[in-house]
């Protein structure tokens, strides 16, 4: 990997309420209607300037009782060859919207949508591979159309404060951090956390998390140098990533669908260090210890579900013109792509997608 990105981490908005308007009101297009969806739409509701305008599915019926549930405008399914989210796509009144889709089809439909002149977030792992992720980038700047990756974990209070913290010197010198994420997931080869096709396996579901807590306090790394388990359908069920750097600092990070695990993050320096206390994805403590006796904790609460802090980001980010958040680059996604195609060249995981 090439030298640490210099990006801002922190976000300016993280003392105000994501829920208070910060201009005009924004229609949102949600495609797919999974759990993660679900989440999204939730939160969304609670939004100020966002209208939950309309949804798509492949089965009409799942679109109709989405739209039912949650409030959303217009409901698109597939209809005579033609699938729902193109049929959302085509909707004049969509300003923004939410793929929500397995991670190996977020290339065409993130594609489809910026030709059809729609800002968009994208759920992660933001693509299967960096080429693909490099031309969705290059698309959304050919049109200057807003994109950004739905890593919310990163506009999370806890998070923000656990890097403000990491940044302000109080820690001294970053040299190592440790971080994990793991649980056991029932076995499907057609389960899209299990199904090689759609991108599946412990790595582009889940270590974006733990990597979070390197990148956010040292960085990308110089080196990686990976590890894990794959099954017979080719798919990482487990992980394990070491990073260097070369300012005397390094990184392990495991992600697991085999096992429980305790979930935490550490970050540790010459003056001290701090600990996550709570999923590390969605951190509501943290312990933070300097010398040898002195510790304090700090807490945190989460409006909604949590998703409401990168959905206030993204409706900024559009009412002000802007074409990429400041918080989450798109350089950022790049480089997580890069990081993750050398990880699956270690380990041996490829995706059909590989070969386009």
């Amino acid at each position: 990997m090439s030298a640490p990105i210099a990006t801002p981490w922190l976000s300016s908005q993280s003392d105000t309420d994501p829920r208070s308007a910060s201009g005009a009101t924004l229609r949102w297009g949600i495609i797919a209607t999974g759990g993660i969806a679900r989440s999204v739409a939730q939160d969304l509701a609670l939004l100020a300037d966002a209208e939950l305008y309309a949804v798509s599915s492949r089965e009409q019926a799942t679109a109709d009782a989405f739209a039912a549930t949650y409030g959303v405008g217009k409901a698109y399914g597939d209809d005579g060859g033609v699938h729902g989210y193109q049929r959302l796509l085509a909707d004049d009144g969509v300003d923004v919207v939410y793929v929500a889709t397995p991670h190996a089809q977020h290339h065409e439909i993130v594609l489809a949508a910026l030709n059809a002149g729609k800002h968009v977030l994208c759920e992660k792992a933001f693509t299967i591979n960096a080429r693909e992720a490099a031309e969705l980038i290059d698309a959304a700047r050919g049109r200057n159309l807003f994109l950004m990756e739905a890593v919310w974990s990163r506009f999370l209070p806890g998070m923000q404060r656990a890097f403000e913290i990491a940044a302000s010197g109080e820690l001294g010198d970053i040299h190592w951090v440790t971080a994990d994420l793991g649980f056991p997931a029932p076995y499907s080869p057609t389960s899209r956390l299990w199904a090689r096709q759609d991108g599946g396996g412990a790595l582009l579901d889940i270590a974006v998390y733990p990597l979070l807590w390197a990148l956010g306090t040292l960085g990308f790394p110089q080196t990686v140098s990976a590890t894990g388990f794959v099954n017979d359908d080719g798919v990482d069920s487990q992980n394990a990533l070491t990073l260097g750097y070369s300012h005397a600092a390094q990184v392990q990070l495991t992600s697991s669908l085999l096992s429980h695990g305790p979930r935490t993050a550490t970050v540790a320096g010459n003056r001290g260090y701090l600990q996550s206390v709570g999923s590390i994805n969605n951190p509501r403590h943290l312990v933070v210890a300097t010398g040898r006796d002195e510790r304090r904790t700090e807490e945190f609460d989460v409006i909604g579900k949590g998703y409401t802090y990168e959905l206030r980001e993204v409706t900024r980010c559009i009412q002000q013109g802007l074409t990429e958040s400041p918080v989450m680059p798109l350089e950022d996604s790049l480089n997580t792509m890069r990081l993750f195609d050398g990880v699956r060249a270690q380990i041996g995981v490829t995706y059909p997608n590989d070969k386009h």
